[in-house]
């Protein structure tokens, strides 16, 4: 598999198999998208049988502020524990891979599984055996099992990599019944769901997090680092995309079970997957540690791309043939921050592009841009030619340092992530990011649906912290707590 498609295989956030015939039963039912109400993508109630409201109806909504139910959780620290106690949703791609660093980090014991599809759930029950383990309880019965793994009461943490469409009522059922919970992207799909996972996290006091694995990346950890030490001066503009031709893998049927990705093409026409480049490019600005994303305003190209590429594919009669695309195929969308910096987003997995997620930043004194990776900043660049970005590594975050050769695809960042993520249950530490980083990132799905909807008019970002963002305090920047 090229580099591309293991991009995609680690960092979608979807298990392929564990959430596929629920997923294509309720996206089939709408699958034209224009029964989809606005209200409903942006926090209302409306359902596929609903007169669509326009953003002038949903703007109330978008600016108003629930009132807090419980206390907040920015800088909240996890109980400490020698040992944590991970269950497992969803075991297809990602799932079924993501297994492995769990059981690569010392102190952590995979306790339960669960896929629907039994064969799956079975060979990961049997990657923990073989890494000289406890058995792990195995749940495979029908779509709804998870809700027992939730129910047990020697688990502390549960991971879900299932289609993103469960994804919301998962991280509910997880906290509900006490458990601290990670998300693959989206976290959830509507604004609604995402002030309930807000309060939920709020009022259970357990932390609810997307597992944003891109915000580990070796580049984006040494740009953090820079960013934070004043290399860049004041910063005044940055972007992150997801653009990553999926087309193949869209209409493969050996590799997504069932067409569940594919069909989300058919019901929004926004940023479906704004995460991993908004995640990175929002850690750099401090965003809800002292800045805060105000506005975003989106506009979107035709969707041509999937249709061209089924013409020339799939065959006559293909389920894929009563298919009606409307996601643009280039989505492009600017976020504005209470500070006045604007970040560019991009979303294309619908024609042909090399691999990138843009990942720039720039500032009074220079800017970095990766894919490829280079950078310009004063003192150190004149003559308007770029500078070699690896004379820099100096800045590597410890985690890097420390961890040269992680294991694990996409470069190691899916390591990092889950062993910074144990080391802080384990160590009683703060998360590096919380349910308001989870909900700021994944707010441009729905709103930026609006945004196209309404022809590129600026949708309010919901301020998910309730004015913490005010207060500066710690991220993704940290030092290493077993060597201070």
């Amino acid at each position: 598999m090229n580099d591309a498609a293991q991009q995609d295989d680690g960092t979608q956030g979807g298990d392929e198999g564990s959430m596929s015939r629920r997923s294509v039963l309720r996206t089939t039912a709408g699958v034209a998208g224009a029964g989809l109400g606005l209200g409903a993508l942006a926090g209302g109630t409306a359902s596929a049988a609903t007169p669509a409201r326009g953003p002038e109806d949903t703007a109330a909504e978008q600016t108003s502020v629930p009132k807090r139910q419980g206390r907040t959780m920015a800088g909240v620290p996890f109980d400490r524990r020698s040992t944590v106690r991970v269950g497992i949703v969803g075991l297809g791609n990602r799932g079924g891979s993501m297994i492995d660093l769990f059981l690569a980090v010392s102190g952590v014991q995979v306790v339960a599984v669960c896929d629907p599809v039994k064969d799956k759930a079975q060979r990961a029950a049997a990657k923990v055996t073989a890494a000289g383990r406890p058995a792990p309880a195995v749940y495979t019965n029908g779509e709804d099992d998870y809700e027992n793994l939730c129910r047990r009461g020697d688990i502390d943490f549960v991971y879900v990599a299932t289609p993103w469409d469960s994804h919301f009522q998962m991280a509910k059922t997880a906290m509900l019944n006490g458990k601290h919970v990670g998300v693959e992207c989206p976290i959830a799909l509507r604004l609604d769901q995402l002030w309930e996972l807000v309060d939920l996290s709020e009022r259970t006091r357990r932390h609810c997090m997307q597992l944003e694995n891109c915000c580990y990346g070796r580049n984006e950890m040494r740009v953090l680092r820079m960013a934070h030490a004043g290399l860049f001066g004041d910063l005044l503009h940055g972007a992150g995309a997801y653009n990553h031709d999926l087309r193949g893998l869209m209409f493969d049927p050996d590799y997504y079970e069932g067409p569940w990705r594919r069909l989300w093409h058919t019901r929004l026409r926004g940023d479906l997957y704004p995460n991993h480049g908004f995640g990175p490019v929002a850690n750099y600005m401090d965003i809800n540690r002292g800045d805060r994303a105000v506005s975003i305003t989106s506009v979107g190209s035709p969707a041509l791309g999937l249709a061209e590429y089924r013409e020339k594919h799939m065959p006559a009669g293909d389920p894929s043939w009563k298919e009606t695309y409307i996601e643009s195929d280039r989505t492009i969308s600017l976020v504005q921050t209470a500070k006045g910096r604007v970040i560019r987003l991009e979303h294309d997995v619908s024609t042909p592009h090399p691999y990138s997620r843009i990942n720039s930043l720039g500032g009074t004194r220079g800017v970095f841009e990766d894919y490829p990776a280079r950078i310009y900043i004063e003192p150190d660049h004149t003559n308007d030619s770029w500078g070699d970005f690896s004379a820099y590594q100096d800045w590597d975050h410890w985690l890097w340092k420390e961890h040269a050769n992680p294991p694990g695809g996409h470069g190691g960042m899916d390591y990092m992530l889950v062993f910074r993520l144990m080391q802080c249950m384990r160590l009683g530490l703060v998360p590096d990011f919380d349910v308001y980083d989870a909900a700021t990132w994944t707010a441009p799905v729905p709103l930026s649906h609006l945004s196209i909807k309404a022809k590129g008019a600026p949708q309010q970002i919901p301020d998910f912290t309730r004015g913490e963002w005010k207060k500066a305090r710690p991220g993704m920047d940290s030092e290493n707590p077993e060597k201070a």
